[in-house]
């Protein structure tokens, strides 16, 4: 089992950037498939995920509208496209896998529950 993530860097502050997650050893549709971050000096904290049957998707608070997640499943890697970055979004960004069941409706933006993690890419914003 592998999710390793790409595609950080460092953009100012209004700019974007688009996360990679690519997975290997076990099929999306049984998986839900999370982003988290964590900040320096701060908790891992969810981000959003998209559900195993892929029609499903959850975002925090403070990126809705700005953030999508999306999966192609024929590439078995998830997407995080970023918009409109500010500087608190300043993070290492993980990808993790939770495991719901064929085709399930609901994921969870909650670390506990995710068994296996990429590496972590790290996305600067500059202001």
């Amino acid at each position: 089992v592998q999710l390793q993530a790409s595609g950080g860097g460092l953009v100012q502050a209004g700019g974007s950037l688009r996360l990679s997650c690519a997975t290997s050893g076990f099929t999306l549709t049984y998986y839900a498939i999370g982003w988290f971050r964590q900040a320096p000096g701060k908790e891992r904290e969810g981000v959003t995920c998209i559900s195993s049957s892929g029609t499903r998707t959850y975002y925090a608070d403070s990126v809705k509208g700005r953030f999508t997640i999306s999966r192609d499943r024929a590439k078995n890697t998830v997407y995080l496209q970023m918009n409109s970055l500010k500087p608190e979004d300043t993070a290492v960004y993980y990808c993790a896998r939770e495991y719901t069941g064929w085709g399930a409706y609901s994921c969870e933006l909650q670390v506990k529950g995710h068994d296996y993690w990429g590496q972590g890419t790290q996305v600067t914003v500059s202001s």
